[in-house]
């Protein structure tokens, strides 16, 4: 067995509720993976341009740490709208950005597959050095369940 173990999947569900799998605790220190910025927003969204909000809602793929220390957190977007035409001249992709009424977490771990010359997905990596991080980030994915029906479902 590896270091990591796997953790939960989050995946859309229709009747589920992500807000009794998430505990919330302190605020999430600041490393070079994970920014937490000043500014404050209602809703909790993920943008891979800086304002424009990704409709298309991830599988999700967490692991964590035995001991708690540290975690990752694998979004998969199939046929994001950032690669919309209507979307192209809006900016180009700098990073994945999870924005809430806390502020901004963010990674520049975005890779996107292509089939056949097209694009087709987006694969990204929030690594989580601590606890706090960790906690930080499901108080995110508590408030992007809440918003975008997620439910959870434990891995084997």
């Amino acid at each position: 067995m590896g270091l990591l173990r796997s953790f939960i999947v989050l995946v859309p569900a229709v009747m589920m509720s992500a807000v009794d799998a998430f505990s919330a605790s302190s605020p999430a220190l600041l490393t070079p993976s994970a920014r937490l910025s000043t500014s404050l927003r209602a809703a909790a969204e993920i943008q891979f341009v800086r304002g424009l909000e990704e409709k298309v809602v991830p599988d999700i793929k967490l692991t964590r740490a035995r001991d708690g220390s540290s975690g990752i957190a694998t979004f998969r977007f199939k046929n994001p709208n950032v690669f919309d035409a209507s979307t192209a001249s809006s900016g180009a992709v700098t990073g994945m950005f999870l924005v809430d009424n806390e502020g901004e977490m963010s990674t520049s771990s975005v890779n996107a597959s292509f089939v056949n010359g097209k694009p087709q997905a987006i694969e990204s990596v929030l690594v989580m050095k601590s606890p706090e991080e960790w906690d930080r980030f499901m108080r995110f994915m508590e408030r992007y369940g809440e918003a975008n029906g997620l439910g959870f479902t434990k891995a084997g």
